[in-house]
């Protein structure tokens, strides 16, 4: 016998779902369509934006909460799989201030938070807890912002920063100029000088991105930080593959877009790789999370402007755009140093020692390169460059423009001639090593130049 919803009462009638409440106390099937995928309870926090969940006109029906839980998955997956952080680790997040590092330090927060609570719980305290730092690379100098607007952001770094709950984080606010701290305090002129020189406006901006990756490589090394953590999402690196292509840079592509970055005295690690620009912005919509940004000026038509906006005119069209790019590039070979270097610390637990071993990332087949752009540090292709650093009777600057790769010779290094020795000694090199496989022929080269009037001509050995 059958009964209707409005004379039900008993709790084990047969179309009951559980003990507690009756079966017709659940949305009708036709209204299932419109709860969240993953919970099956809870409204959609939006049904009309269909890229927020990756591509798919489902993923755009999830509630707030389990949209969330799947970002930081995407997140945690890719800092346990390729052992991008141990107990061990002195962490630094590079936060700019927009929603990519926002959200890349709010997660690193939450796992430092958690593996706190753990420490603290546990009885014998063995499990080490990872420390954090935060570093904002003032660029006001570089962009002439006015002195009132660069301290409302530094502000608002700082503020950001210290409402974060406990551990707490130290900041550093490290202005760009400081490349230059051996005592100068011409520090400001000799970086515009050196902007100046670049050769056109899409090479000033990679200018700019090299130097402060160099500057951060100063920061870490400098407060014995052990990885450098970048915001980079899926659609910031889906736009480099394809400004790397047009620029040239296809040899090296593969070295910037993998998790992990070791060529550098301190690893880079990109725990945002699988996130999407939009998946970002929404969750820091739906949590009002904090984020600044210097004023800049208005970019010029350069090749990065460019290709970013063809790339979100890509994603526009269809959402799983940014996504296959980066998929596509991925299939590159990576790089030996595309990997972080098995850790050897006996605090280290058994099993994130065992994880970094069977990391996705394989050593078998990846490219070696001992050859790096002095100006990128980008590996560069022996076979592709007549490198002539072993010649050392030709002039230091030649040396240095052939060991520099393609990109940076047409679109930063200066195009006269005789500019290059000055451009040389306007390029801050006496506080990072840059990678550790970087050739040492052009400083030997150097030297050599230096103490030629006291070594011995071949006609001397044999008289």
């Amino acid at each position: 016998m059958s009964c209707d919803a409005s004379s039900c009462q008993s709790s084990n009638c047969h179309r009951n779902g559980d003990a507690t409440r009756p079966r017709h106390a659940l949305p009708p099937v036709d209204d299932l369509a419109a709860l969240c995928l993953k919970c099956k309870s809870a409204r959609p926090f939006s049904s009309s934006s269909s890229a927020v969940g990756g591509g798919r006109e489902d993923d755009a029906r999830f509630c707030a909460d389990c949209f969330r839980s799947n970002l930081f998955g995407k997140f945690r997956h890719s800092v346990i799989s390729n052992a991008m952080i141990s107990p061990a680790d002195n962490v630094l997040v590079a936060f700019s201030g927009g929603p990519a590092s926002r959200v890349a330090l709010q997660f690193v927060h939450e796992m430092q938070y958690k593996v706190q609570r753990d420490f603290d719980a546990s009885r014998d305290r063995s499990l080490r807890v990872f420390g954090v730092g935060v570093a904002f690379i003032d660029e006001s100098s570089a962009y002439s912002v006015p002195m009132e607007e660069a301290n409302k952001v530094r502000e608002d770094i700082r503020w950001i920063v210290s409402s974060l709950s406990p551990p707490e984080k130290e900041l550093h606010i490290f202005p760009l100029e400081e490349i230059y701290s051996n005592g100068l305090n011409n520090g400001k002129e000799k970086l515009m000088e050196l902007l100046d020189m670049a050769g056109d406006a899409t090479g000033k901006e990679d200018l700019l991105v090299h130097l402060r990756v160099l500057s951060l490589q100063k920061i870490a090394t400098d407060n014995g930080y052990t990885r450098v953590v970048l915001g980079s999402c899926t659609s910031k690196i889906a736009c480099h593959v394809i400004t790397a292509t047009v620029k040239g840079q296809g040899y090296s592509l593969p070295a910037d877009i993998q998790y992990a970055d070791a060529r550098w005295d301190v690893p880079v690690v990109l725990p945002l790789r699988d996130c999407l620009e939009q998946e970002i912005d929404t969750l820091c919509h739906l949590e009002s999370l904090k984020t600044t940004d210097l004023p800049h000026k208005e970019s010029l038509s350069t090749i990065n402007t460019l290709v970013s906006s063809f790339v979100a005119l890509l994603q526009k069209e269809n959402p799983s755009r940014e996504s296959t790019i980066v998929r596509t590039a991925g299939k590159l070979t990576p790089f030996h140093f595309n990997r972080i270097p098995e850790l050897k610390d006996d605090n280290v637990p058994l099993a994130t020692r065992r994880r970094q071993k069977r990391s996705s990332l394989k050593l078998n087949g990846s490219l070696s390169s001992e050859s790096f752009c002095p100006i990128c540090y980008g590996p560069v292709n022996p076979t592709a460059h007549s490198l002539s650093v072993e010649n050392t009777d030709q002039p230091r600057c030649n040396i240095f423009v052939d060991s520099c790769c393609l990109s940076c010779r047409f679109q930063i290094l200066p195009q006269d001639p005789s500019q290059m020795e000055h451009f040389m000694e306007l390029w801050p090199q006496t506080f990072v090593t840059g990678p550790k496989q970087q050739a040492r022929s052009l400083h030997l080269s150097s030297l050599r130049e230096q103490i030629q009037d006291c070594l011995l001509s071949d006609s001397d050995n044999e008289s």
